[in-house]
């Protein structure tokens, strides 16, 4: 009967775990489902913007998998010097790596490490109530914020710091991040992007919800948008870059409102440094570029500074090292075939990896189920010599004699009833709990849970 370990509650751990219950190749197997933190649901708990109700609804069909009666999950449990991966093996027949990219990719430009200068990975985790965020205070005596980036991500943070307190009241929202962004005086936010509007990775139906903002106009120039051949002639592109063209040019010819909040989409600028004034950030040059008729864009040698109190960088994602597995630095994945981890080219029996520590920071979350598939059946036929090896026992008491003390399904659920219980002190709906003590209090049963 084989036992699998899945460290990672993301979708992709999720995904894995549905996978090898559907996988014929593994009858009677268990899983146990592995998390740094005490809550499940990786990004779709703590990167999803929280007035994005539809996408974190995902929660709910995550749930319906982590109930089933043949996993268990273990939240609490970090993967590390106590329970390095040669441990995770003696406790269970294989282990499948879903630790996705924990950290961002870095524009490696002088002043990027100002005060005021941020990933938008630390900002989202702070609004989302992330337990290791930090409270930098973020937008604090700031009224104008620069972006850096044109996808996704770069939409929510642009999205977000042009939100008022009525429309994220509702939501879930840590109650000192609504407070601070309640009293915001950010009126304009600057999203700004190397290439040109063909180019950006955002969807349309995030790239329409910033003109549905109350008093916030969005303003785009027709003459920089006109910069990016495809923009001129969208017939051959994409049918989600034509809607995102079409878009722009609705808003390029739209006159200005005197809203109160402005959102400045800007393209074909690079930048080239963060500016310093009075020991934190002051603004960013950047450089214009063009299209180089390669796919890419070069720099023109004209400048242009746009002042700032506030910089979030939305470049990318980046996979980070687990102490114990190898990696591969260039790639920021474990070196894997068709999921199996290679250690020194060759294949480590019992290890495996699916998500963006797999394949890099790419695609949907929609993309994580193909991926575990991938994976799980590489697992369900090395099964047979994997489940020879014969375990001690529970893998729980391992943990426990490791020193961990995980927190279970029970302790989560206690988690969510602390938090709707938040909410309703607050008068709001649900509120999460946005620190380790108060999590682990409240799995636990503390005072107030």
């Amino acid at each position: 009967m084989p036992h699998i370990a899945v460290v990672g509650s993301g979708p992709s751990g999720v995904y894995t775990a549905q996978s090898l219950l559907q996988q014929a190749g593994l009858p009677d197997v268990r899983v146990d489902v592995l998390d740094r933190l005490p809550t499940p649901y990786g990004l779709v708990r703590y990167g999803v913007a929280p007035d994005h109700e539809k996408i974190k609804s995902l929660q709910n069909n995550l749930r319906a998998v982590l109930q089933d009666e043949r996993i268990r999950f273990f939240g609490g449990v970090e993967v590390g010097p106590a329970l390095p991966p040669a441990k995770l093996l003696e406790l269970y027949h294989a282990v499948v790596y879903c630790v996705g990219a924990a950290t961002d990719r870095r524009l490696d430009v002088p002043g990027e490490d100002l005060p005021g200068s941020w990933s938008a990975t630390d900002f989202v985790a702070w609004y989302s109530a992330h337990p290791d965020a930090r409270d930098d205070g973020y937008v604090r005596q700031v009224r104008s914020a620069v972006t850096i980036g044109i996808g996704n991500v770069a939409v929510d943070v642009t999205r977000m710091l042009a939100r008022g307190a009525t429309e994220l009241a509702p939501t879930d929202m840590p109650q000192a991040a609504l407070g601070v962004l309640a009293g915001s005086e950010v009126r304009d936010v600057f999203m700004v992007g190397r290439r040109g509007p063909t180019g950006a990775r955002f969807t349309t139906k995030e790239l329409r919800e910033l003109g549905t903002l109350p008093d916030t106009e969005v303003v785009v120039d027709e003459r920089e948008l006109a910069l990016d051949p495809g923009y001129l002639d969208a017939t051959a592109l994409p049918a989600v870059v034509r809607r995102n063209v079409a878009v722009l040019r609705e808003w390029a010819a739209r006159p200005r409102t005197g809203a109160g909040r402005r959102i400045h989409l800007r393209f074909f600028l690079r930048p080239v440094e963060i500016v310093e004034g009075h020991g934190r950030v002051a603004g960013v040059r950047f450089e214009r570029t063009r299209p180089n008729g390669l796919g890419g864009v070069s720099g023109t040698g004209t400048y242009e500074e746009i002042g700032a109190q506030l910089v979030l960088r939305s470049v990318g994602y980046r996979g980070v090292p687990l102490q114990g597995l190898p990696f591969a630095p260039e790639r920021g994945t474990v070196p894997h075939a068709a999921g199996r981890v290679l250690r020194g080219g060759l294949v480590s029996p019992g290890e495996y990896v699916a998500g963006w520590i797999k394949r890099g920071p790419t695609g949907v979350i929609g993309t994580n189920r193909p991926c575990a598939k991938e994976t799980v059946t590489s697992l369900a036929e090395d099964a047979p010599a994997l489940v020879h090896k014969e375990l001690a026992g529970d893998p729980l008491a391992g943990l426990i004699a490791a020193g961990v003390r995980p927190v279970e399904w029970d302790g989560w659920r206690a988690i969510e009833r602390a938090e709707a219980e938040l909410g309703r002190s607050l008068g709001r709906g649900s509120v999460k709990i946005p620190d380790w003590a108060g999590l682990l209090n409240a799995a636990r049963g503390g005072p107030g849970a």
